[in-house]
């Protein structure tokens, strides 16, 4: 069906178009029902490939790089890998906060000091040598 310039120009602004089925397509036009009659269109029929299956485990090859990533991070071994990691990091990152407190002075001198608290400790004492040191 081949539009008129007039047709043409009043498609492209939905308040004038037609609302009745017959002047969108003549009176030989088949009429459509609710969204509802519509029968929804597997992907994989739509494909041709056949079965669902295939839409809900697509190939490794097909898979993208994030997806991979997700499901090479779901298994027990690389749970368990990267707990042992972190728990690596975490040991030797207290130990660094350990080393740090010993160097700083405070009253008493076994007074047990938050990881912040060593911090600002540590930048306080940092400022006062740079202090002794330009007297």
């Amino acid at each position: 069906m081949m539009l008129s310039p007039d047709q043409a120009a009043d498609s492209d602004h939905p308040s004038s178009a037609p609302s009745d089925p017959e002047s969108l397509g003549g009176p030989d036009a088949k009429v459509l029902g609710s969204v509802s009659d519509l029968e929804p269109v597997e992907e994989s029929e739509a494909d041709g490939k056949g079965g669902s299956r295939a839409a809900l485990y697509p190939h490794p090859q097909q898979l993208s790089r994030e997806e991979k990533r997700r499901r090479r991070r779901a298994t027990a071994k690389y749970r368990s890998a990267h707990a042992t990691r972190e728990r690596i990091r975490v040991e030797a990152f207290n130990l660094a906060f350990a080393e740090l407190r010993k160097l700083l002075p405070t009253l008493p001198p076994d007074k047990k000091l938050s990881k912040i608290e060593i911090l600002r400790l540590a930048i306080c004492y940092i400022s006062y040598l740079n202090h002794v040191l330009d007297v």
